[in-house]
């Protein structure tokens, strides 16, 4: 982001209001030291567990890297902001956590649906599980969704950097955002709203079709199996997936396809906060929930410490 007059934003947050800012503090430090302690739990089950090495597992601890990754971009720098009261953030700063955050906020979309592909090979394919997902493979999924990730937000990035500003220098937002900085530049930015949006409707429109395609088959695959237990053990497995599924891109939806979204500066903040603190610290706990064998990761884990203390 170039720029004439200003070096420094200042960031207005979510209220001005002490007692309002408390609560917010209150609870934004809890869902993140949630998010946090949840993903790096199933983080470290997966490297410790010898029954969490599947491919499954693989991008579950990937997923989880990711959600941290995203939330430490802007949730810790709006907590020191209402601590201290410093709201200025330097020019540097602000294209740093800009790019951070829609590097993992694009990249959880590819991410997902290479998920969905894990669990159209567990379902559709059982018996070529291991060959097709291997750990080649998986590893190569994972790459293509960070590097797609970092070619979808390239173009509109690389126009943000163009921007001016003349003279204002208030981000109606508690972090650095597309939409708010374009709001207060002083140049054209309609070339760079639309490369923004023709981004977004690509990156959801591409990932949306494997997920619908990958549960599509998976749906019909299900239906065929004889028993109902077999049935209900399989929509289980998918079903944690799915209800994440469900959060990320309805949220984001709303934010890009709804076009008073754009406008209504408090919802926009509103929807941010929750996909940037809320489904981090859910994440886990919905992965965690529905499956039996990360619980009885957890608990060997935890039975193996108290073991080691009582010795």
């Amino acid at each position: 982001m170039r720029n004439r007059t200003v070096t420094t934003f200042i960031l207005l947050g979510l209220t001005d209001d002490p007692q309002l800012q408390g609560l917010i503090f209150v609870f934004l430090f809890f869902t993140y030291m949630l998010s946090v302690t949840g993903n790096l739990t199933i983080i470290t089950l997966t490297f410790v567990d010898s029954h969490l090495k599947t491919p499954m597992y693989f991008f579950l601890k990937n997923f989880s890297f990711l959600e941290i990754c995203f939330t430490s971009a802007c949730i810790p720098r709006y907590l020191y902001s209402i601590t201290t009261g410093d709201k200025v953030i330097s020019y540097n700063a602000c294209a740093i956590q800009v790019f951070f955050t829609d590097l993992c906020g694009v990249t959880e979309f590819f991410l997902l649906a290479a998920m969905s592909y894990d669990r159209y090979v567990a379902i559709c394919k059982p018996l070529h599980y291991v060959t097709v997902l291997s750990s080649r493979v998986c590893r190569i999924l994972i790459i293509s969704s960070w590097m797609a990730g970092l070619c979808v937000i390239i173009p509109p990035l690389s126009l943000g950097l163009s921007l001016e500003f003349c003279d204002s220098n208030l981000i109606d937002h508690f972090g650095c955002d597309a939409f708010p900085l374009v709001k207060i530049s002083c140049s054209d930015t309609w070339f760079m709203e639309q490369t923004v949006i023709i981004c977004a409707v690509l990156t959801l429109n591409l990932t949306l079709t494997c997920v619908i395609l990958s549960y599509g088959s998976i749906i019909k695959t299900i239906f065929r199996f004889p028993s109902a237990q077999q049935r209900k053990k399989s929509f289980s497995t998918c079903s944690s997936h799915m209800i994440v599924v469900s959060i990320t891109y309805g949220t984001c939806i709303f934010i890009y396809m709804n076009p008073t979204a754009k406008e209504e500066v408090t919802v926009n903040k509103m929807v941010t906060l929750l996909i940037s603190s809320v489904s981090p610290s859910l994440n886990p706990f919905i992965y965690t929930l529905r499956n039996s064998q990360v619980k009885k990761a957890f608990k060997d884990s935890i039975k193996r410490l108290v073991l080691l203390s009582t010795k």
